[in-house]
């Protein structure tokens, strides 16, 4: 019976298994290191954050980005952009040096135990036990997709994260669905190789990031918008600095800054790459599909009425990921069912990430609802880190934890109190 049963090893998962040893518990982790990086992002991009804000999270603070560029002498610095393979690499070293030994099995389920604790059984079979899980599995069980092109088949239509080498397009006319990071980055990297690629887009232009201001600067101009692992200005630092105040906002609130904040905008230095070399339709969505001559007929409208129609051998939808309760799919059903979800969808969790269930606890993407924007990134993990293992703690100790106002049950105070030992 291990005191902590990690399902994720990617920089999230990684990051509370070097905290929980740190702490001296017993736990156990179970993932590929690093796949949605290694495996599901196409060869040849770019981190978009800063490196300097995204550090994995150990609790002496060794084992950071700088740290292993150094080592490797690869270049990390304020506003400029380090390839995926770098990062990727350094998750591995991190991984090798930070946190316990990673077993590369994945968890096919997770269920309850009557008699406390939980059951997580590996793909072959394999049973462990837990006194806690944390779910740490990061977004490829959360991909969305248009509903219009789920008739298709993959040789036809597929998500973004679905592709780490591009190359089977070449030659070929792809359309790009989205204005993200994701659907520009794809589409230069599919004109650089030589597809015929276009971008549809629902929203009516293009954003795009600017150039980061300099590091070192007047103190009134820091002042005015100051750096964070979230970008500049002060309502990026209220996500990235005060996750634990974000949470505090009334629930419907939160939803929607959840939702709608940083939303879709390419990288500044993406920009040119796609001006450049990609068609771009913008205000406008695909109404249907349908399958002619071996190639995928698109009609596509918008606020004005029908667009235009075309003809593409494939459609690649970068169109994000929605963390959904229904979704946690590695979560036997009876115990899914029996979470307490926010708006009937998001999972509810405690201010130490803790579910409904005394001891399960969840990690990243499926927490942005709760903690704010900041948990759609890697820089999410520092806070996500400590406050999670120190909630484990308390969970094995059978002490109640504290949250804010649930829907189900509250105090005088109108503050959640969970009164289930652990």
């Amino acid at each position: 019976m291990h005191d902590l049963l990690i399902v994720g090893a990617g920089p999230y998962g990684l990051s509370i298994a070097s905290h929980a040893a740190a702490a001296g518990l017993d736990v156990r982790i179970f993932g590929r290191p690093m796949a949605s990086w290694r495996d599901h992002m196409a060869q040849g991009m770019f981190l978009k954050s800063e490196p300097w804000a995204s550090d994995l999270s150990d609790p002496a603070g060794h084992y950071g980005l700088a740290a292993f560029c150094a080592r490797e002498g690869l270049r990390a610095e304020h506003g400029h952009p380090l390839p995926i393979g770098h990062f990727s690499a350094y998750g591995l070293w991190f991984a090798e040096r930070a946190a316990p030994p990673v077993d590369e099995r994945l968890i096919a389920s997770v269920r309850a135990c009557a008699g406390g604790g939980f059951e997580a059984r590996t793909q072959d079979g394999e049973v462990h036990h837990a006194r806690a899980v944390a779910l740490a599995v990061g977004v490829m069980p959360f991909t969305q997709t248009p509903p219009a092109l789920r008739g298709l088949g993959p040789e036809h239509a597929s998500h973004s994260s679905h592709h780490g080498d591009l190359a089977r397009f070449r030659d070929q006319d792809v359309t790009v669905l989205g204005a993200g990071q994701a659907a520009l980055e794809t589409a230069a990297l599919l004109a650089e190789q030589g597809t015929r690629v276009r971008i549809l887009a629902r929203s009516p232009q293009v954003n795009w990031n600017t150039l980061p201001p300099a590091w070192e600067r007047p103190w009134w101009e820091a002042m005015r918008a100051p750096h964070t692992g979230l970008g500049c200005g002060w309502r990026n630092w209220f996500y990235a600095r005060t996750p634990h105040l974000f949470r505090r906002l009334p629930e419907p609130m939160r939803a929607q800054v959840a939702a709608s904040a940083l939303g879709p905008a390419g990288a500044w230095w993406v920009r040119e790459r796609v001006e450049s070399g990609v068609e771009t339709l913008v205000g406008r969505q695909v109404h249907s599909v349908e399958l002619a001559g071996g190639r995928v007929r698109v009609r596509t409208s918008g606020a004005d009425g029908e667009g235009p129609s075309f003809a593409t051998d494939h459609i690649i939808a970068a169109t994000g990921f929605r963390a959904t309760t229904r979704r946690i799919h590695v979560l036997a059903p009876e115990l899914r069912l029996a979470l307490d979800s926010l708006d009937d969808e998001t999972p509810y969790v405690s201010n130490a990430f803790e579910t409904s269930c005394p001891g399960l606890f969840l990690a990243g993407l499926t927490t942005a609802s709760s903690f704010g924007p900041a948990m759609r990134f890697v820089y999410g993990a520092s806070f996500t880190a400590g406050r999670l293992v120190r909630g484990v703690e308390r969970h094995l100790r059978g002490r109640p934890t504290r949250g804010v106002v649930h829907p189900l049950t509250s105090d005088a105070s109108g503050e959640r109190v969970n009164l289930v030992p652990g």
